[in-house]
């Protein structure tokens, strides 16, 4: 038998995103491009900006808690890497968990995201451009704090984020054309062909409907705090 037919034998189909994590990928892919066009219209699209600068948040507050909770691939502790594994791997001495979910240098950018998101949400939640538009927790800070939020908000943390996209979409076609490794599919599908068995994310009727509650409890959360 050739190394070829050997290797084909050998790949399984494994559920690595369930359906919450596409969702959620997916939803915030659309928040955040809906962000930068209402931020870039201004006047009236200023209330959307909001609304979906809301939706962000609930959004980033359901992956921290799917991040402990949620499917096997979808658990940060899955792809938490210390230095060295991240050395290894980029001496190209990986391991095979690590072509099933996030890689190391994947789990990078997904942290990285994730941190910036929640500070550029957070730095809009008590900003006030002086002119119509407050966050809601603005009266809980300085007016030098709110200044401060304001100018990172506006002037520094768009700019963070619009780079980090631009790098994870770099990342995702260097992948495709260069190794061939599609990550794109997965994340539609929920499905992936690796080299080896190995446990599938929880994908089933009860982890969904846990899913819904969550997101439905730091929606109200987040309505809540956005009344305030």
């Amino acid at each position: 038998m050739s190394d070829d037919v050997h290797g084909r034998l050998m790949t399984s189909i494994v559920r690595v995103w369930d359906l919450p994590t596409r969702l959620f990928h997916w939803t915030l892919a659309a928040c955040a491009v809906a962000l930068v066009i209402s931020a870039q219209l201004g006047g009236y699209a200023m209330a959307w900006h909001f609304r979906f600068g809301y939706a962000v948040l609930s959004l980033l507050l359901f992956r921290l808690i799917w991040g402990v909770v949620g499917g096997r691939w979808s658990r940060f502790s899955s792809f938490i890497y210390s230095p060295s594994a991240i050395y290894r791997y980029l001496q190209g001495r990986g391991t095979p968990d690590q072509v099933v979910g996030h890689n190391p240098l994947g789990a990078a950018s997904v942290f990285a995201l994730l941190v910036c998101l929640l500070i550029q949400v957070g730095s809009g939640l008590i900003s006030d451009d002086q002119i119509a538009n407050t966050g809601p927790l603005t009266q809980f800070v300085s007016s030098t704090t709110a200044s401060l939020a304001t100018f990172y908000h506006k002037d520094v943390g768009q700019w963070v984020l619009m780079g980090l996209v631009a790098l994870h979409l770099v990342a995702i076609f260097f992948y495709l054309f260069k190794k061939g490794d599609n990550l794109i599919q997965p994340m539609i599908s929920g499905d992936k062909k690796v080299p080896d068995a190995t446990l599938n994310s929880k994908d089933n009727a009860l982890s969904r409907t846990l899913a819904i509650v969550i997101l439905l409890v730091c929606m109200a959360g987040v309505a809540w705090m956005s009344g305030l």
